[in-house]
């Protein structure tokens, strides 16, 4: 007799990961969360945007991308949920927004109710230190599709700014000063190639400890991505911020040339930061062009803002309280022209 679960599907398995993961998502609740897990839908109570005078709501979705790899070689779990809220709150604070809620969705080759809880309570533990709700998610069975021990997860998320609040390039303006934050590491972004460089290439072992690392390779491969909802939330409250970027996939200078109108242009100066040791560990080993490397990782600046610089001491000093090491990193320039999108050039010698 053919049944779903000899198919590949177990109901039972789904059901238990559910009841392990529930105690990590009460800790990742708002009081505008009506009803818990289980239903067919995450329900938000609306009615606080009545507070605003012109609520604009802001959406962000993502995924991880091959750092699942990692965290499957390690068989530990527990991290790369946290990596998947930073990926997607910190995509919608940029404008200015706060995230209200997120839902996520984990697709494996087999349920297997620890893993699943383990990747939850990274998820829920992230979305509390964004102060974000996870208000739902789905994990999907699908043998035959993925092996066993094989997931993948992606998340989205809203969040709210008032119209008089919204950032983003029309507000910056020449002499703004370009603050950096620091990263945690490589976050989530580029993993392909460091994969191929350390361990495929060069043949490098995840439980390797590093000593200009200070741990093992694996270790710092699966540091997770920094949160920075909360902190620049806090700069755009008590800063003149104009305008904010996530540096992600692409680099420091095309996510930067996001939020940049026509007609300026950015220096970034590498001399005001030291490249951080994983940075250089990828690119010695690979002999990775500079110009490859910050097309594709972040290296050592997982946040930009904007600011007008009279503003520059008060906005340090805020992220400062928050935990995140700031510098000046560069300035917004007139570029001699009224046409044309907004440019990055990077300058100079890392520290």
């Amino acid at each position: 007799m053919s049944t779903y679960e000899a198919a590949g599907v177990s109901i039972e398995a789904g059901d238990q990961a559910v009841e392990l993961m529930k105690v990590w998502i009460e800790k990742a609740r708002r009081p505008e969360m009506l009803g818990g897990i289980g239903g067919f839908a995450g329900l938000f109570d609306a009615s606080a945007l009545k507070a605003f005078d012109r609520p604009i709501l802001a959406t962000s979705t993502d995924g991880v991308g091959t750092k699942v790899a990692i965290a499957q070689a390690l068989d530990k779990h527990d991290t790369i949920g946290f990596d998947l809220v930073g990926m997607v709150v910190d995509d919608l604070v940029v404008c200015g927004a706060e995230p209200l809620f997120m839902t996520d969705y984990i697709a494996t080759g087999k349920v297997v109710p620890e893993r699943i809880a383990a990747i939850v309570k990274g998820i829920a533990e992230a979305c509390a230190e964004a102060g974000c709700a996870l208000s739902g998610g789905e994990t999907a069975e699908h043998p035959g599709l993925l092996g066993p021990d094989e997931y993948d997860i992606a998340g989205a998320a809203t969040g709210v700014v008032d119209a008089a609040n919204l950032l983003g390039a029309s507000l910056v303006r020449p002499g703004d000063v370009v603050i950096a934050m620091a990263s945690s590491g490589l976050h989530s972004n580029g993993y392909s190639l460091v994969r191929h460089v350390l361990l495929n290439t060069a043949q490098r072992s995840l439980t390797e400890h590093v000593d200009d690392l200070g741990r093992t390779l694996g270790e710092e491969l699966l540091e997770p991505t920094r949160i920075y909802a909360k902190a620049c939330l806090d700069l755009a409250r008590r800063t003149g911020t104009h305008a904010m970027s996530h540096i992600t996939g692409g680099g420091l200078a095309a996510n930067l040339e996001r939020v940049l109108p026509e007609g300026v242009a950015v220096t970034l100066d590498r001399a005001t930061w030291e490249l951080p040791a994983i940075f250089q560990l990828v690119a010695q080993t690979g002999n990775v062009a500079q110009a490859d490397l910050e097309k594709t990782l972040n290296c050592g600046v997982g946040m930009v803002s904007l600011t007008p610089a009279e503003d520059v001491d008060a906005a340090i000093a805020v992220l400062a309280e928050h935990g995140i090491r700031s510098w000046v990193a560069g300035t917004v320039e007139a570029a001699g022209s009224t046409t044309g999108p907004g440019t990055v050039r990077l300058v100079g010698n890392h520290a």
